[in-house]
């Protein structure tokens, strides 16, 4: 059973510092490579007339090989007496960095290779923070070189005496420290007759040492949404809600629950491609499953086991993050976050520390520059489901997006509740007890030709929206589409008499106009409403009450949000039917609005 454990490691250190060799002779002794390999390389360098290096085992690209550098992750496979491993070739070239992170997020255990001769480097510090912020606790440092210095004792015990004080301030320990030699193969896969002084294991030894990750199909069930399909051939009426099963496992029957919209279903079939459909899906696989209930949920959706432990909901988090972007990170300003398959605008909230990932020195600045650490605060523009870090890695981990480049990445820490908490655990309460029609929403799109939405629009008091609204109406109607005007005065003078004459109860009205926009939503409708004066919190809100994904908002005249997301800015100088016009056009371009 042992030989079928396959464990992930990940091997870091500065460019240079012979990691590529290190594992391409890693390879050649444990006869790992295919067949014919060694010989191949042997010959082509002969051919070139290049002095043979271990290293070009691994430099396939042609560009690595040109620039001497590894500048992505590479994925080798070999095994010992004891199991197979996946050891991740992270780059070591500070410019690649973020190639580094994204190769370390996927391993249980490191090597961390540091050169006896050119000693501990500031990118060899870097390196050991960022294992500590992914949490890799399993750590070898493989003190390489050793034949150019000699095999001297002192050499790798300063090595060992100062990076051990390093990591020890960064709340690491190494599990080993490791003398080698790795163009000579020694201490590698056995103990070195060179290095007699040195009693520990090799570094194979050590490998084998490393314990396995808990199966993480034990723990609660996540699936974060790639996708919904349907397929229209042969009368299949399926739809497909596809994705990656991050930990946990599901069978059919489960009720499930998706974040951070809180709809609610259970599984009725788990699909394949090609293969029957089976019963139970677990960590690791990627599949599609379908639902009794025929909900609509979005990419980026985190789909949970309703009796299992759920991920927090919230659009403020506690973070550590590693900025890598050319400009710094800096407060208020507008980025993207990506975690699992969400995407969502976000802004640096509070910076609490800045920490120099090398030497450690820490300051209260207002921006985070490249290589520097952050225990800051984000601010997103609408919820997203996130598990912490220490509970669920697959969905506490993150990147920061800015503009079109990676720019930083990290770990969640704590949530933070905001101004919706109490709202959203609300909503949460009605979502799982909702009373849903035998009426498929499914059906009513089909019937209607169009899908559920609500059209916002806002804009500074004493701009003319009804009309505009009033005018998209009757467009909507003439087509053919199910529409209805909620005029925020109707609601005034109606349901929300009771609380008109409180003027520190807004918010109050603007939840009772979500709560009947998401009813005529429920029906199918498409919700053509007006409200004036609008601001962040309010339209954070209104988000949450209504089913999110479905909302769009028109802004006419000035606009003075500073966090909400604007899917359209009218001009309010143009004729209304002009301006009406323009959102029918957007209707169509986000598919709410199918051609007839």
């Amino acid at each position: 059973m042992a030989a079928e454990q396959k464990m992930n490691i990940v091997i870091v250190g500065h460019v240079d510092h012979g990691k590529s060799t290190l594992i391409g002779r890693l390879l050649a002794d444990t006869h790992s490579l295919p067949k014919g390999k060694l010989e191949f390389v042997r010959e082509e360098c002969r051919r070139n007339s290049k002095p043979f290096e271990y290293a070009f085992l691994l430099d396939a690209l042609k560009d690595e090989q040109q620039q001497g550098i590894t500048i992505d992750t590479a994925r080798i496979f070999f095994k010992s007496a004891k199991r197979q491993y996946i050891i991740i070739d992270a780059p070591g070239h500070i410019e690649f960095l973020k190639n580094m992170v994204s190769g370390a997020a996927r391993a249980e255990a490191a090597l961390l290779v540091i050169d006896a001769q050119e000693g501990i480097q500031e990118n060899s510090k870097r390196h050991g923070y960022l294992l500590s912020m992914l949490g890799i606790r399993q750590v070898a440092v493989c003190v390489n070189k050793m034949d150019l210095a000699g095999y001297r004792r002192e050499v790798f015990e300063k090595i060992e005496k100062s990076y051990s004080a390093f990591l020890e301030e960064i709340g690491m320990k190494a599990k080993s420290f490791i003398p080698v030699a790795a163009r000579e193969g020694e201490n590698l896969t056995g103990r070195s007759a060179r290095m007699p002084w040195f009693r520990g294991s090799s570094v194979l030894e050590v490998l084998d040492s490393f314990e396995m990750a808990p199966t993480i199909e034990n723990k609660p069930f996540r699936m974060p949404v790639q996708g919904v399909y349907k397929f229209t051939e042969m009368e299949d009426t399926r739809r497909i809600v596809a994705g990656r099963v991050e930990s946990g496992t599901i069978s059919v029957g489960d009720e499930v629950v998706f974040l951070p919209s809180n709809k609610r279903s259970v599984i009725k079939s788990i699909e394949g491609f090609n293969r029957p459909s089976q019963r139970t899906v677990s960590a690791g696989h990627s599949t599609g499953l379908t639902l009794t209930e025929q909900i609509y949920v979005n990419r980026g959706d985190i789909m949970c086991k309703a009796a299992e432990p759920l991920p927090k909901v919230s659009s403020l988090m506690k973070v550590e993050l590693f900025w890598m972007g050319k400009r710094p990170m800096v407060l208020n300003r507008l980025y993207k976050l990506k975690i699992a398959t969400a995407q969502v605008p976000v802004r640096l909230k509070t910076i609490e520390r800045v920490i120099d990932a090398s030497s450690l020195r820490q300051a209260s600045k207002k921006e985070i520059v490249r290589h520097e650490v952050a225990q800051c605060v984000l601010h997103t523009s609408a919820p997203v489901a996130f598990d912490l870090t220490s509970e669920l890695e697959a969905t506490g981990r993150f990147v920061i997006v800015d503009e079109y480049d990676i720019a930083g990445g990290g770990i969640i820490r704590q949530m933070l509740d905001d101004d919706h908490a109490d709202l959203r655990r609300s909503i949460a309460q009605r979502e799982q007890k909702w009373d849903f029609s035998i009426v498929e929403p499914e059906e009513r799109v089909k019937s209607y030709g169009h899908r559920a939405a609500l059209v916002l629009l806002t804009g500074p008091v004493g701009m003319d929206k009804r009309t505009i609204a009033k005018e998209l109406e009757k467009i909507l109607f003439s087509q053919g589409a199910k529409t209805y005007f909620l005029g925020m005065g109707n609601l005034l003078r109606g349901l929300n008499s009771d609380v008109e004459l409180h003027r520190l109860e807004r918010h109050e009205h603007v939840r009772r106009m979500g709560e009947v926009a998401h009813l005529f939503m429920d029906a199918g409708l498409i919700v053509v409403a007006t409200a004036s004066g609008v601001n962040d919190a309010e339209l954070e809100e209104l988000q949450e009450v209504t089913a999110r994904g479905t909302v769009l908002i028109v802004n006419v005249g000035k606009n003075n949000f500073k966090r909400a997301v604007i899917d359209l800015d009218l001009d309010p100088k143009l004729p209304a039917g002009k301006n009406a016009e323009k959102v029918f056009q957007l209707l169509s371009e986000r598919k709410i609005l199918f051609a007839r």
